[in-house]
């Protein structure tokens, strides 16, 4: 199949970008979106033209740098990860419009590719669970139930490749950061520390400038990985529970 190709190009994140089209023959349809790339990249360097900058590392829908604005959705046409999208997702003949995800805390280095640390800062601003839980005890000797583990796994399943902030209108992190929530307050290894932790990430949330929810379910609808609506009311309840307790505390005096 042949397709028409625009691609957003930027050499960093302070000059002005623009879209380039190219264009492709012999496309298979069983190609990845990423093996599409590659070849469209093995054709600009034997013209002697520079490739196409875009992030990716496993290819196998884990790891979730293969982050693409395509035909106005992230990760394109299907609710998967860019690099398990096929070719067969399109018709022969097709123009298809390939941007970086857009957002102020995801700045442009270059291309297609954004920096995307802010979700590290806020993962870092949680801490980590200091608890000394000792040895590895045996797995049924610590009473969860499936319903709390399903969804703490669940809520891990989280790969923080950014889908959410790109589909959200206002560029919203909440969905990413109530799954980190999610994941560490259900868990009872994580609970002694679940109203210093979210405070912290929500503060740090806000200072990378990311955008407000307003629950348009965006994210959830574009999530690779279908991370649920839930965890934002989770987060949202953590959070106040934590800062009712902080200012109970400040009106004690610290007590």
């Amino acid at each position: 199949m042949k397709i028409n190709l625009k691609i957003w190009r930027q050499k960093n994140k302070d000059t002005k970008g623009s879209f380039k089209s190219y264009a492709l023959d012999n496309v298979s349809t069983d190609m990845s979106f990423l093996e599409m790339l590659d070849v469209l990249n093995h054709d600009l360097i034997h013209k002697g033209e520079e490739s196409v900058a875009f992030d990716h590392d496993c290819r196998e829908g884990i790891c979730g740098m293969c982050s693409l604005y395509i035909n106005g959705r992230p990760h394109g046409p299907q609710q998967t990860t860019t690099c398990q999208l096929h070719m067969r997702s399109f018709k022969d003949g097709e123009t298809i419009v390939i941007e970086p995800w857009r957002a102020k805390a995801f700045p442009v280095i270059r291309d297609l590719v954004v920096d995307r640390t802010a979700f590290d800062r806020i993962q870092q601003a949680g801490g980590y669970v200091s608890v000394n839980t000792g040895g590895v005890p045996d797995a049924n000797e610590i009473a969860i139930s499936k319903k709390i583990a399903d969804e703490a796994f669940d809520s891990a399943a989280c790969i923080g490749c950014g889908a959410c902030v790109a589909a959200c209108k206002n560029a919203s992190a909440m969905l990413f950061v109530s799954a980190k929530v999610s994941q560490l307050a259900l868990l009872p290894q994580g609970k002694p520390e679940r109203k210093e932790r979210v405070e912290k990430m929500v503060a740090q949330m806000d200072a990378e400038d990311f955008g407000a929810c307003t629950n348009t379910g965006a994210c959830e609808a574009e999530c690779p990985k279908g991370i649920s609506l839930t965890n934002i009311a989770r987060m949202n309840r953590e959070y106040f529970s934590a800062i009712t307790t902080s200012y109970e505390i400040e009106l004690k005096g610290g007590d």
